[in-house]
């Protein structure tokens, strides 16, 4: 069994803007996504999956210098992107990763990856509900669950936010949530504002190359609680809103 690590990236962030090149700690955050991930010992891959689009050249470049597996696919349709991606390097169960998660951590990836069980799960993760810092979602899934959402799916929020359709038809899926033994979910990791670069970039800073995951983050927390008010206040994704009014008026347009 195969396990592909595909991790979506792109350049046209419409809140931050590049933000995947964007230094932290000396080196891009694609670098820093990429390196973390690779540290997973039940990844046997790892995928850059980015666009044809011209505006993602610069990360098809950069992945060729670093010697980083690199699919490109389609800009806005991510489900479709994935999708060829997974079968081009002939995926049996893909770990969805997003390429502004420069905090991931590891361990977590591999807890969920673990809890996968293809005889009895489609989909495993630990969103539904969040419990990790956002930032740390990791979600986990068969060839099989993700050709049928590339099949089936037709919503533009399905297309471009991947697992959409299994959180819309959860009848149809056999599904496992990973929590954490307490609820953090209110901390912010992940980068999506200029706010949350500057907390990225103070957590490497402290860190600098020495190794560290989660619980450290934490304890840093707890040693230097102003970090926290870097990024405090904004509403985790931020972008489903614009993905759900999509929606709304393609069916507007489809009646």
């Amino acid at each position: 069994m195969k396990i592909v690590a595909i991790i979506q990236a792109r350049m046209s962030s419409t809140r931050l803007p590049e933000k995947v090149l964007a230094d932290i700690g000396g080196r891009p955050m694609l670098y820093r996504v990429v390196e973390r991930v690779r540290l997973t010992p039940a990844i046997a891959e790892v995928i850059v999956a980015t666009s044809t689009d011209a505006s993602d050249e610069p990360i098809a470049l950069y992945c060729k210098k670093q010697g980083f597996s690199c699919f490109r696919g389609d800009l806005s349709d991510v489900l479709a992107r994935y999708y060829h991606a997974a079968r081009a390097y002939r995926a049996d169960v893909i770990v969805r990763i997003t390429a502004d998660c420069p905090l991931h951590d590891p361990a977590v990836i591999q807890k969920v990856v673990r809890a996968f069980d293809p005889q009895k799960h489609d989909y495993v993760s630990n969103v539904l509900p969040p419990t990790y810092p956002d930032g740390l979602d990791t979600e986990v899934f068969s060839f099989a669950t993700l050709e049928r959402m590339h099949t089936e799916a037709v919503l533009p929020s399905e297309r471009e936010h991947v697992t959409f359709y299994i959180t819309n038809h959860p009848e149809c899926f056999r599904i496992h949530n990973v929590p954490y033994t307490e609820d953090l979910h209110t901390y912010r990791w992940v980068v999506d504002r200029p706010q949350d670069l500057v907390f990225a970039q103070a957590v490497y800073s402290h860190f600098g190359e020495k190794s560290f995951g989660m619980e450290d983050i934490l304890a840093l927390l707890r040693e230097q609680p102003e970090l926290c008010k870097l990024n405090e206040g904004i509403q985790r994704n931020e972008g489903h809103a614009a993905a759900l009014q999509a929606d709304h008026e393609y069916r507007s347009h489809s009646n």
